[in-house]
């Protein structure tokens, strides 16, 4: 069965990287990737900060699970901070990949960031633990541990 995962991750910086984990992600039949377009997000921030909370309540409507993509400055995000605690209420399995490894259009890659969940949740690495490979099974993992 499908899982309707959320992304949650630092827009601005990590954009470049974020897309390669959500981009693997269309391609399993077994994750139905959600995440906040970009000009959504934008018009939301025009209008407050209550027209951004009601733009993620909408985005996690259904989903099961949440992934955190951590880069280097997610830790300090306050809507990731919010997507997580709204994941957590809503009883979304949960975990974190350190996305610092991969490497952006410029063939750079990141400082490894502060996670942001506590130590229950698992995290992985998208390099080094192989994420393209194993993404279905960390979500599926994180639904089983909520």
């Amino acid at each position: 069965m499908a899982r309707r995962t959320f992304f949650s991750f630092h827009y601005e910086r990590d954009v470049w990287r974020s897309a390669v984990v959500r981009k693997s992600a269309v391609l399993k039949p077994d994750i139905s990737p959600e995440f906040i377009d970009a000009s959504l997000w934008e018009e939301s921030k025009l209008k407050g900060d209550d027209a951004l909370r009601k733009l993620i309540t909408d985005a996690l409507y259904g989903t099961t699970v949440t992934a955190v993509l951590i880069g280097a400055e997610t830790s300090k995000r306050r809507w990731v901070k919010y997507e997580i605690s709204q994941s957590i209420e809503r009883g979304n399995g949960l975990f974190g990949i350190y996305i610092h490894n991969i490497r952006d259009q410029y063939g750079n890659r990141d400082s490894k960031g502060i996670n942001p969940l506590g130590p229950e949740f698992a995290t992985y690495d998208w390099v080094n633990d192989d994420g393209y490979n194993n993404l279905s099974k960390w979500v599926e993992a994180a639904y089983d541990e909520r």
